[in-house]
């Protein structure tokens, strides 16, 4: 019965994350959408869902920098090695991924 209820949520969270995702481009969102989408696929790890959702949403492939834009090289490498565990199966923690990624891009427009 648990898992039910579990699976209820998350296919909330993908129709909303998708509803919303077409209406707005926010990292969040992406995120979101992304990751709930990801984690229900079977043999997917959250760690992996986590390294690939934070890619596709730092580095959208529409627009993918060229060799010389290192901030989202920069970006990304800084989100994948502090924001990856903020998301569980249960909870994709949408918004401390998103803070924890603005706080990347805030370290690497430093550096």
């Amino acid at each position: 019965m648990e898992g039910r209820g579990v699976g209820s949520v998350l296919m909330v969270y993908l129709v909303l994350g998708l509803l919303v995702g077409q209406s707005t481009a926010s990292f969040q969102t992406c995120y979101m959408g992304c990751f709930i989408w990801c984690v229900i696929t079977p043999n997917n790890t959250v760690f992996s869902c986590s390294v690939k959702c934070l890619k596709d949403c730092i580095i959208p492939s529409f627009s993918f920098p060229s060799g010389k834009d290192t901030q989202y090289f920069c970006k990304l490498g800084c989100a994948t090695s502090l924001c990856t565990d903020l998301s569980s199966k249960e909870n994709p923690g949408e918004e401390k991924v998103g803070s924890c990624v603005d706080s990347c891009s805030e370290t690497c427009a430093k550096n």
